[in-house]
């Protein structure tokens, strides 16, 4: 019996069809290519350039300022009246104002004891301060942990209240407004609010509420965050460097120019009377710090930012905690944008400066450009125009800008320059989720108000890692550590990369490899602290 050939097992049509395949492929992308493609491709790159320009004004603009005020030494007590509070012999402690503090919780078995042990710690006449613990704990056990710790703290003489909710409405937002309701407040001028894992010295009230009380136009007084694990990983590394450049820079330049800059939620003392004016605390976007401090500028408020005064703080460490802050901090900003944008518009008590350094600068540029160009632009369009040849993106515009902007966010944390790499990498990776939030923002599309309290780990990593140094099987699970998005674009970078590699000329698949690789990386959860199941 003859053997049979493999042209008679598999017929000609076989081998035909799959030709006829690709070459229909190759013939739909020609002709797609030069009548659409390519005019989209190139208009894409038209306005990434733009918001590469805008981001680099920006950039430039506050690099000239705080240049200026280092110069110049305007520091907040030049600018505003300060004198260190002195005892009045006739009025005693009711010479002190009433300051209330408030610590908003929620199943914080790690750190609710460092946060209440340090606002108990605050130095102020025992008689002219209120501690005002509000926990929203679900967790029975933790509440009862939380209650029985300020029972403690009271039977030292301090005035601490614990306050809790049938419910979680508003979230945040929910419980300081209601915490704003209790009877006691009524007496209280000033309120110092600290988030669960915020740490202040014990002079912190000595320091800012003299501006408060020197200077009635002032409504906020905003001090510095200090990141107590920013060497836990490099995650968290990365993440100091974002935040020291909006600390050092962005934060100063708007209190240094009077314009503009938003609460940040915690480590700031607001004057009362000017949360009541601006209308209290709204829980209709996940900001409602930056919700409160616009309404309060609009009403015509100042705000001052002390970056010498530094709160001890945790970052997230976890990649699933980080990625769900950053969910929040880029959806909030850009529905509030869509929210208030009219009302920024029409109010008549500021300037346009003002009104144009809110609308323009602060929310359009940093908050919406800022992420949507750093996806867009460096994973998206630049790797298409590799398999679009006839688009060029000018040099200017695809290294010289971009590598600049880079620079001038490295100068808060000089430490780390020498991760500038990673954080390029990094922040590119993080850009899809900001880039995301951003668009449910201003579309208030679903998740638009999710609010998931941002884990803190305090010292529990510590007794984990110990308790877990026997060896076991370790628990692998798919929902937890694949993160399908990050991996679907790294794999569109590397087929860019490889299609770079065989048909381009200018070595720009080493940047896809590697950015590529980052994506991957972090889409297969190795990145930040990993956590041992208990």
């Amino acid at each position: 019996m003859e053997r049979l050939s493999t042209e008679a097992k598999l017929p000609d049509s076989f081998f035909g069809g799959r030709d006829d395949i690709s070459m229909q492929m190759g013939l739909i992308w020609s002709q797609i290519k030069a009548p659409l493609i390519v005019p989209l491709l190139r208009l894409a790159v038209v306005l990434c350039l733009i918001m590469s320009v805008m981001l680099f004004v920006e950039r430039l603009y506050m690099a000239v300022v705080i240049v200026l005020i280092k110069l110049f030494g305007r520091k907040p007590e030049k600018r505003y009246k300060w004198e260190p509070m002195k005892d009045d012999v006739e009025l005693g402690n009711s010479a002190y104002p009433m300051v209330l503090v408030q610590i908003p919780m929620y199943n914080e078995r790690e750190v609710y004891q460092l946060s209440i042990g340090a606002a108990c710690g605050l130095s102020w006449p025992s008689d002219r301060i209120i501690i005002q613990v509000l926990d929203d704990s679900t967790d029975p056990t933790i509440k009862d942990m939380v209650e029985l710790e300020c029972q403690r703290w009271a039977s030292k003489g301090i005035n601490i209240k614990y306050e809790i909710r049938d419910n979680r409405n508003g979230y945040k937002a929910g419980a300081l407004k209601e915490g704003m309701k209790r009877s006691y407040v009524k007496s209280c001028d000033f309120v110092a609010i600290f988030d669960a894992d915020f740490q202040p010295e014990p002079d912190f009230l000595w320091r800012t509420i003299p501006f408060l009380l020197h200077n009635p136009e002032l409504a906020l007084v905003q001090t510095r965050w200090k990141f107590v694990n920013s060497n836990e990983c490099l995650m968290t590394r990365m993440q100091e460097m974002s935040l020291d450049y909006h600390f050092t820079v962005e934060q100063e330049v708007g209190s240094s120019t009077h314009a503009f800059f938003g609460f940040n939620g915690t480590a700031g003392v607001w004057r009362i009377a000017a949360i009541n004016e601006a209308g209290g605390w709204k829980d209709r976007t996940t900001v409602e710090d930056m919700d409160l401090a616009v309404r309060a500028s609009l009403k015509g408020w100042k705000f001052v930012y002390l970056g010498s005064i530094q709160v001890k703080n945790e970052l997230p460490s976890t990649f699933k905690a980080y990625r769900y802050q950053q969910h929040r901090w880029s959806c909030g900003p850009a529905n509030l944008f869509r929210k208030m944008v009219m009302e920024i518009i029409r109010n008549k008590k500021v300037t346009c400066w003002k009104k144009v350094h809110v609308i323009y600068s602060f929310f359009f540029v940093r908050k919406i450009i800022a992420h949507i160009n750093a996806f867009v632009f460096y994973c998206i369009v630049l790797p298409a125009t590799v398999l679009v040849p006839e688009v060029v993106v000018p040099k200017w515009g695809g290294i010289y800008i971009p590598s600049l902007i880079t620079l001038l966010n490295a100068v808060g944390t000089p430490r780390s320059i020498h991760l500038l790499v990673f954080w390029i990498l990094f922040e590119n990776v993080m850009s899809l989720h900001r880039t995301k939030a951003t668009i449910i923002g201003l579309l208030e599309a679903s998740r638009v108000n999710e609010w998931i309290v941002t884990e803190k780990l305090g010292d529990a990593l510590k007794t984990l890692k110990v308790a877990t140094k026997l060896p076991r099987k370790p628990r692998f699970r798919i929902g937890e550590r694949l993160h399908l998005l990050e991996l679907a674009v790294g794999l569109y970078l590397f087929f860019c990369g490889c299609y770079d590699f065989i048909f381009g000329k200018n070595y720009f698949y080493l940047f896809l490899y590697i950015q590529a690789t980052a994506f991957f990386i972090i889409g297969f959860g190795y990145v930040g602290t990993f956590v041992p199941n208990s």
